[in-house]
């Protein structure tokens, strides 16, 4: 009955995130059916001071509160002084905007630089959709092809592979296994390479299968589009891409040195750097300051709300049924965290909520195997997102939401262009860490 309710509860969540309910609505929700099934105590499995529904949510939103807060400061400056509009048109003045192929390649650069640069996902959506639409309509591309590009760019690679990536998910495992953003570097960029190769000819062969099938933009011409306030005064390309070089150069350094919270260093000196060179292009300090204070409250209550349903399930008796089953799958112990990472993430629709309730269930029982624990970091991370471009995953709900398209139409897209470079990359990646670590 346990274990059954746990799966009630999380078939609960996928029901009612597809029907367009708040995650932050669902996991208590979802939490009280695995307490209820489970004949758990109800109020201290809920609200209890130590282990419960609140204390995991509170407990994530004490650890990572300062990552989703920096991050969505800096998205906020580096979008309201036209940086990201700079760093846009840069990169199609180099791929061109005559050929369909070349736009879709472009998209994908300008998504993975604005999320290796710490952007939130959520926020380069808001960047990149605007700017694509005119594109795709002039050259008259079919508009739910853009949907490859961006999660290419924004859900793969930049996302859990790439190892210095300031994303949740490369931060999460650090404080389950003692790890840096650096983890398993060699493993991470061979990931990155396959998942970029996958992904590039995926996006090659579906635009050629639509050219060939005679799509055109026509039947999205009513799709929602918001048009992109562009800019008159806006920084050079090198001005726009420095406070992101800054991020980038402060974590990997200070990853190599070991140095504590590098993450919010780079975060806040791209901040300072930001708003300095960017002065003369904000029209308001404190807008963007108060913008991205608050636009860091959403993203961190719904993978918080997400983690804490983790929490529950972890206490309820049912979950041992679950846990001696991957524990017990056959062979090197990646394999059954690669199981247990992805399960997790796709049952959420989550990687970050899917990878902090591995790390909590997990995690140490792993350490205490004696696994390698920087193949853990970087296997667990890939692992959590490969089967997270399903229907209630998030990030493709926000997609069609500001594109104006829908499942029917461009969720094929959405998660062969995720899952399958994932996928291939995590394969790979499993078989380095069973071989090298």
């Amino acid at each position: 009955m346990g274990t059954a309710g746990i799966l009630i509860a999380i078939a609960l969540i996928v029901i009612l995130a597809m029907k367009g309910y708040s995650i932050v609505f669902i996991a208590p929700i979802a939490a009280i059916v695995v307490i209820v099934t489970n004949g758990m105590d109800f109020f201290p499995s809920l609200i209890g001071n130590e282990t419960s529904f609140m204390t995991g949510l509170s407990g994530f939103l004490i650890n990572f509160f300062a990552v989703f807060l920096l991050g969505a400061i800096l998205a906020q400056y580096i979008e309201k002084s036209g940086a990201a509009q700079s760093i846009a048109q840069k990169v199609l003045s180099i791929t061109g905007t005559q050929k369909p192929f070349s736009v879709l390649v472009a998209i994908l650069v300008i998504s993975a630089i604005l999320t290796f640069g710490g952007i939130s996902l959520f926020v380069v959506l808001f960047v990149v959709i605007p700017l694509a639409k005119p594109l795709f309509k002039e050259l008259n591309i079919a508009w739910n092809l853009v949907v490859i590009p961006i999660f290419i760019g924004i859900g793969t690679f930049t996302m859990t592979m790439m190892p210095g990536t300031p994303s949740i998910q490369n931060v999460v495992p650090m404080k389950y296994l003692g790890t840096t953003l650096m983890a398993a570097p060699l493993m991470g960029f061979v990931a990155s390479l396959v998942a970029i190769i996958v992904g590039i000819v995926y996006m090659r062969y579906a635009m050629k299968k639509s050219i060939a099938a005679g799509d055109t933009f026509a039947p999205y011409e009513d799709a929602k589009e918001d048009a992109l306030a562009l800019k008159e005064k806006i920084p050079s390309f090198f001005l726009s891409i420095l406070p992101i070089l800054v991020l980038i150069i402060i974590i990997f350094t200070g990853s190599a040195m070991k140095v504590d919270n590098i993450v919010l260093i780079g975060l806040a000196a791209g901040i300072i750097v930001a708003a300095i060179l960017f002065h003369p292009f904000i029209p308001s300090h404190k807008t963007a300051l108060s913008l991205g204070a608050n636009g860091s409250i959403t993203p961190i209550f719904f993978t918080a709300a997400t983690v804490a349903f983790g929490v529950v399930i972890t206490m309820a008796p049912g979950f041992k049924l679950i846990s001696d089953f991957i524990l017990g799958i056959p062979g090197n112990p990646l394999i059954s965290l690669t199981i247990a990472s992805a399960s997790l993430g796709a049952m959420t629709g989550s990687s970050s909520g899917g990878l902090g309730i591995a790390m909590e269930a997990f995690a140490q029982t792993y350490l205490d195997m004696g696994v390698n624990p920087e193949a853990m970091h970087r296997i667990s991370a890939i692992a959590s997102s490969v089967l997270t471009g399903l229907p209630h995953a998030g990030a493709i709900l926000s997609l069609f939401a500001l594109s104006g398209l829908n499942h029917k139409n461009s969720f094929k897209y959405a998660f062969i262009s995720m899952t399958a470079p994932i996928f291939f990359a995590l394969i790979v990646a499993l078989i380095m860490g069973i071989i090298f670590y």
